[in-house]
């Protein structure tokens, strides 16, 4: 219909304009902003759950929230714990990109993903979205994009594997351990993670990991997860504090940054 090609012109020459004059923060906040008022107004409408499912999470962001079918992001693989599927809907950032001639893998990731993120873990935040730089329009026919659940506490465990007496840290992406790391002289747990983790992607931009630690990072640790522009945090064991000189909190030294980081502890480390 006419009706729906100039609403959409309309998004696309929207956003150009802020591609042009807002930082992709700004635009990521803008999205995250937007759908967690609509998921505030529409949750206590809805079935309670126990637990959402990857695939329940997938159909009320991109066909209840976002008015997409079903035709428009065909699914590939489902299983209890993932859904994967290839996006090839009418994208108005894709359609900015190519008009200002941006490459997607650079804009898309700032943009996007946290904001869907922010979505899913309202729901539940072992829900995790993941999208592939290597498959993603107009590199290729498609967007592969998929949601998956992680259990936590399995890898928090995995975290204290690694702590030998003190400190242990992972950080995850998609599901596999890309860095770990011990408390060592040159540094602590989750800081030698997080470098580890850069070194094993060959990105100094870890968006969409998980860092899991046994214990609340200090405040150099979480500023380089800031650095890093790291998804998530999720902790063990508080950190104790000196009345004398009580450090900033891991809360409170991520919203002094830039960043966007969701913080998520102290969890119990399970035996």
């Amino acid at each position: 219909m006419q009706q729906d090609k100039d609403l959409f012109a309309e998004k696309v020459s929207r956003t150009i304009a802020q591609l042009q004059h807002e930082s992709y923060q700004a635009m990521a906040a803008e999205i995250t902003v937007k759908r967690l008022a609509w998921l505030d107004r529409v949750l206590p409408g809805l079935p309670a759950q126990t637990i959402w499912t990857p695939q329940q999470a997938f159909e009320l962001l991109f066909f209840a929230q976002m008015g997409l079918e079903p035709g428009d992001l065909p699914v590939v693989s489902e299983s209890p714990t993932e859904i994967v599927w290839l996006s090839t809907n009418r994208c108005p950032l894709l359609d900015a990109c190519l008009a200002l001639g941006l490459d997607t893998r650079r804009v898309c990731r700032p943009v996007n993903e946290k904001a869907t993120q922010a979505f899913l873990s309202r729901l539940d935040p072992q829900l995790r979205f993941h999208r592939s730089y290597r498959e993603i329009r107009p590199h290729a026919p498609f967007c592969r994009e998929r949601i998956m659940r992680l259990d936590f506490a399995a890898y928090l465990r995995l975290a204290e594997r690694e702590a030998h007496g003190g400190q242990g840290a992972i950080v995850v992406l998609e599901g596999r351990v890309i860095g770990r790391a011990c408390d060592e002289d040159s540094g602590h747990a989750g800081a030698l993670a997080l470098r580890r983790a850069m070194q094993a992607t060959g990105d100094a931009d870890l968006c969409g990991a998980i860092l899991f630690t046994t214990n609340e990072p200090c405040p150099a640790c979480a500023s380089l997860a800031a650095e890093a522009n790291l998804t998530t945090i999720v902790y063990g064991a508080a950190r104790a504090q000196a009345d004398a000189s009580p450090q900033p909190g891991v809360r409170e030294t991520i919203s002094r940054s830039a960043c966007a980081i969701e913080i998520i502890g102290p969890l119990p480390l399970e035996e």
